[in-house]
This record gives structure tokens, sequence and C-alpha cells, in this order.
């Protein structure tokens, strides 16, 4: 398979999971069991090709530090279980360390919640020329929060700032995307993942946490507990992706039933998008070209002409 076909191939299993506008999205649209025609006797072909877009993204990756004019950002939200973690290992096995960073945020620190609830994500947005991984983001706020409200008060926010709920939400979704914009307005190009995993399958991988020994220290009770509250976060998802999905900043809401699909989707969007920068290797002026001709023929003849 040439690079081209691959793209082409990238952009089927990329594009039917891609929101840019969010105002008529309903999460119940996206099936988690969903694949595009495939089925479970295609995972070897599926695995051959996230390899071969492995290799592919790579090299894109290599050219963006080269080109040195885009930084890319990678978001992945998901419930507990939907496999971000796994996504994000075998998609980017292939990149140079040097090249990209991952950041896993967890609960607010005491010095973050002294800060607005951008910052401490604001400080990791990548630089140009590399790729940066947020494995949850600023967007804990609209999931998380909106469906722990009390989380908010650790926030010790004015009341002023917190009339009215609907009000509320609204201007945080208004926020993120001022945030998005001005991002995306200084060359950082942003992918935003839901990997969109059923209760039934989250409840098989939380078994399976319980009954493999190697798995246990992945299991919390908390999980559990916060499993009680699926309606609420399905709706707090839909509500911020109807909210957040814009055609700088799209939304991919990806079918995570089986892992190795979602990888193949991840993995197709990205190339796909990265693909679309035209990125390249810098061109060198003349000088600089008769300067590596210099250099050439002294190593060759072992005289460096003054």
């Amino acid at each position: 398979m040439t690079d081209k076909d691959f793209l082409k191939q990238a952009k089927k299993y990329s594009e039917p999971f891609r929101i840019t506008d969010g105002k008529k999205f309903k999460l119940k649209q996206v099936d988690p069991a969903e694949m595009l025609g495939l089925d479970d006797e295609d995972k070897p072909k599926a695995t051959n090709a996230l390899e071969r877009g492995v290799e592919l993204l790579a090299d894109l990756q290599d050219r963006l530090y080269a080109y040195d004019r885009w930084a890319v950002l990678l978001i992945f939200q998901a419930m507990d279980a939907a496999g971000k973690d796994g996504a994000i290992k075998h998609v980017m096995s292939g990149v140079n360390p040097q090249g990209c960073e991952v950041t896993a945020f967890k609960s607010p620190s005491a010095e973050e919640l002294d800060h607005d609830y951008l910052w401490r994500c604001a400080k990791r947005v990548p630089e140009r020329g590399r790729i940066g991984i947020f494995n949850r983001s600023y967007y804990e706020e609209t999931l998380v929060v909106r469906v722990h409200p009390e989380y908010l008060q650790a926030q010790r926010l004015p009341q002023t700032r917190r009339a009215k709920e609907k009000d509320f939400w609204k201007q945080r979704f208004d926020d993120i995307n001022n945030f998005e914009r001005y991002l995306t307005n200084n060359g950082i190009v942003i992918l935003k993942f839901f990997l969109h995993v059923s209760k039934e399958e989250q409840k098989k991988r939380f078994l399976s946490r319980i009954d493999d020994a190697g798995k246990n220290w992945k299991f919390s009770m908390k999980d559990v507990k916060e499993r009680e509250h699926w309606d609420e976060y399905m709706h707090a998802y839909e509500q911020t992706v109807r909210h957040t999905a814009t055609s700088h900043a799209p939304w991919y809401v990806v079918p995570a039933d089986r892992k190795w699909f979602t990888r193949l989707v991840v993995a197709a969007a990205i190339i796909d998008r990265l693909s679309s920068l035209d990125l390249s290797y810098p061109k060198l002026t003349k000088d600089e070209l008769d300067q590596l001709q210099a250099a050439k023929q002294a190593l060759e003849t072992g005289v460096v002409s003054t």
C-alpha cells in the first residue's frame, strides 16, 4: 500500500466520526460497537494497517519538527476503561520521544485550584514542531465537574460567576472555544477524541482488571461508583461536543468497544490532518548549499579551504 492509498483509507476511517458543528449532535447516533463494516475477523488486517500508519505518522512527525511552523495538540477524553492509554501507546509508538510530550491531568492540586481552570493545561500546550498529548484536559471542567458540581466549591469562584447553572456552563464552553480559537490562530492544530465505550463493555473491562492480577492496579472502587452517574456523564459529553465542536478544533467521537478499531480511527484522524498541512523539510539557500559542498570537499580531501 502506497502512502497515497493509505491517506485515502485514513479519511475513510476518520471522517465518519468527525464532528465540526455540534449543534445537532446526538450521542445516540454513534454506536460504541460501530466498525464501518469490519468485524472481528478483520482485526489482523486492521492491525497491519495500523502498523503502516505508525510508520507514516513517524515520518510526518519528523517533517513537523523540521518545518517548525505548526504544533499539534491531541486531546483524549473518555469514561474509565475506554482505552485512552492504549490508544496513545499504540498510535504514537513510532514517534520520536523528543518531539512528543504526554501530559496526564489528574485531580487539580492546591496550586492549580488557586488559578483559573485553563492555567494548568495552557502551561503544557506544545511548542512549534512538536506534538502534545493531553490524557484528560480542561474538558474535565465540563464533564466531571458538571456531574459533580460540588467540586466547584474548591475553586472558590465569586458567587456572581455561578448565579445560573445554564449560563455558567455556557460561559465555560465560550471560554474553551475562545481558547482553542486563540491556539489555532497561533499555529496549533487541535484534534479532540472522545473514546465512546458502552456501559456493558466497560463492565467487562472492569471485571477483567479484577480477575487479572497484572491489571489489579488499574482498578478502583471509585470507577464503579462513577458508573452510577453514567447517564449524567453521557449528557455531559453530548453537551460538550455540541457546544465545542468546530471546524478548527473538531471532535472525533470514536467507537471504543473494539480497541483495535479505536486505534485505527485515531491514527487515521491524526495522519489525515497532518498530511493536510503540506509539511516539508526546510529548503536551504544557495549560500547554505555552497557551504555544504565545501564541507563535503573538505571531508573527502582532508583540506579545508580558507
